[in-house]
């Protein structure tokens, strides 16, 4: 039996991706959306429709987020439209490139490539800050929402020392370059377009660590401008065939629970605990993608195998890392409430 021309097999794969990916993308406001495309690209699905498929996705999943957070406050819109701007004409640049790159022959090993640096670089320091105790590049719902005032990293305040006007106020009291401002926007809008992601797990840190927005704020507003950037990068591909809906369409049918999940599990569990299990995650996916390059390149079909379990074993790994301790948290407050109960 076929749905949206898939097998039953496959749907069911695709749904509980989706599941995993959106418990992700609730819980650290950036989720495990930059492992859909290396995954659809393992599973032999053409790159352009990998990428155009994973903005989609990504497009979907990034409405449901960015609504739990704008009835928080944490949505800076004029920073979010700024960021808009940048993120469309990079993502131009990155389709084109795209396209570029598969009249070469040369798109699925650039794009590859491109995501073992990026998703280890990011992995390893995610990771090292994790068990090192420093401020790392996950996102801390808990403090972040009992403090809003955290300390503004240094090369922020570098770059907020370099006066080239016109410079623009944002929400937590800070004042920054347009240029500035335009320059994230646009890498990051580049890496959407070529790699078929969001950007979120980039340009979040990128907003915090460069900009200097405070963390909240920083989650909120990357969420908002990844409903555009999604959507644009998604439409852009449509219009070449690069979207397949029945890919999409489960995908989103998962990550529309899984996104609730996660978002109701930011207010009971502290994001410490497995800010380390998400940076292993990033360095999961880079490894997989590394694994499926090597098997490409000297002809070892199972290392394709190898690839996706990894894959999927890391948004698995993150995803169950937050549910138990959900589940764990909650154990822990009725335990603490019982004793009260009896006494009476």
């Amino acid at each position: 039996m076929d749905v949206f021309g898939l097998s039953l097999g496959l749907l069911v794969l695709f749904v509980g991706f989706g599941l995993l990916i959106g418990v992700l993308f609730g819980f650290f406001g950036m989720g495990g959306s930059f492992l859909v495309t290396p995954a659809l690209i393992v599973m032999g699905y053409p790159t352009r429709v990998a990428v155009g498929s994973g903005l989609a996705f990504v497009f979907g999943t990034s409405v449901i987020a960015t609504l739990k957070h704008r009835d928080l406050g944490q949505v800076d819109y004029k920073l979010g439209l700024l960021m808009i701007v940048g993120t469309t004409l990079g993502i131009e640049v990155g389709k084109e490139m795209v396209i570029y790159l598969e009249e070469l022959g040369l798109a699925g090993s650039v794009i590859s490539v491109t995501y073992v640096f990026l998703l280890g670089g990011i992995g390893l320091f995610v990771t090292y800050n994790a068990v090192t105790g420093s401020s790392g590049g996950g996102v801390d719902h808990d403090a972040a929402a009992a403090d809003g005032d955290e300390d503004i990293p240094d090369i922020a305040k570098t770059i907020q020392s370099y006066r080239v006007p016109p410079m623009m106020s944002l929400r937590g009291g800070i004042t920054v370059s347009l240029w500035m401002i335009l320059s994230v926007a646009f890498a990051t809008g580049l890496l959407s377009g070529l790699l078929g992601v969001g950007g979120g797990f980039i340009r979040m840190p990128a907003l915090f660590y460069l900009i200097g927005v405070p963390v909240p704020v920083a989650v909120g507003t990357d969420l908002f401008e990844i409903v555009f950037s999604g959507g644009i990068g998604s439409f852009l591909y449509a219009m070449d065939g690069g979207v397949n809906l029945g890919i999409v369409l489960p995908l989103l049918a998962g990550s529309a629970f899984g996104a609730r999940l996660g978002s109701a599990a930011t207010s009971i569990v502290d994001e410490d605990e497995i800010k380390v299990y998400f940076g292993l995650m990033l360095l999961g996916g880079s490894l997989a993608v590394a694994i499926r390059e090597i098997g490409s390149v000297y002809d070892i079909p199972v290392f394709d195998t190898v690839s996706l379990l990894l894959i999927l074993g890391s948004a698995l790994l993150v995803s169950g890392a937050v549910v138990y301790s959900s589940v764990t948290a909650l154990r822990a407050e009725a335990s603490a409430s019982t004793p009260s109960v009896e006494h009476r």
